[in-house]
């Protein structure tokens, strides 16, 4: 059967976390390693940024550039990081507004290495988004079993009052 041909159940269903899938819903298919992995490569991948940060940074002091300039690109490094950690850290406990996420792209790309290291910390407990999908999953599996209860039985076999 194809993934078009294949019968759904029927309610809500869980909704995938990038490298994770719907694995976070029971934690199966290796989800313990998958959480060590997203940890250790978003804390990798954080370091050789870093590395890469530094190199540009000694390009510029090779290029005497002036204080000036190195202070502002260090500063605009450090506050972006910043912002990009605290909006990304956010954005595992409650939904981002699309539009506001659209025009603080840029400062997301320049402060990635804050991106990263929020993903490597919030693996470290689960998978990051766990909690906002696994709420917003119970409660629509609440809402739907409350809808399947207000529907039972047959309508044309009740008593009229």
């Amino acid at each position: 059967m194809t993934d078009s041909t294949r019968p759904t159940a029927p309610g809500p269903h869980p909704e995938p976390i990038r490298f994770f899938g719907t694995t976070w819903l029971d934690h199966s298919g290796h989800y313990g390693l998958r959480r060590a992995g997203v940890a250790a490569g978003s804390l990798a991948l954080a370091a050789v940024s870093a590395v890469l940060l530094r190199i540009g940074y000694q390009g510029m002091a090779l290029a005497e550039v002036g204080w000036v300039l190195n202070v502002l690109v260090v500063g605009m490094f450090a506050l972006c990081t910043a912002i990009a950690f605290g909006r990304e850290w956010e954005s595992f406990t409650k939904r981002p507004d699309p539009e506001r996420q659209q025009s603080l792209r840029g400062l997301m790309a320049i402060g990635f290495l804050g991106v990263l290291v929020a993903w490597a910390l919030r693996s470290l407990r689960e998978a990051p988004g766990e909690g906002l999908r696994r709420a917003e999953y119970e409660e629509a599996v609440t809402q739907a079993s409350r809808r399947r209860a207000r529907r039972t039985g047959h309508p044309g076999r009740r008593a009229k009052r």
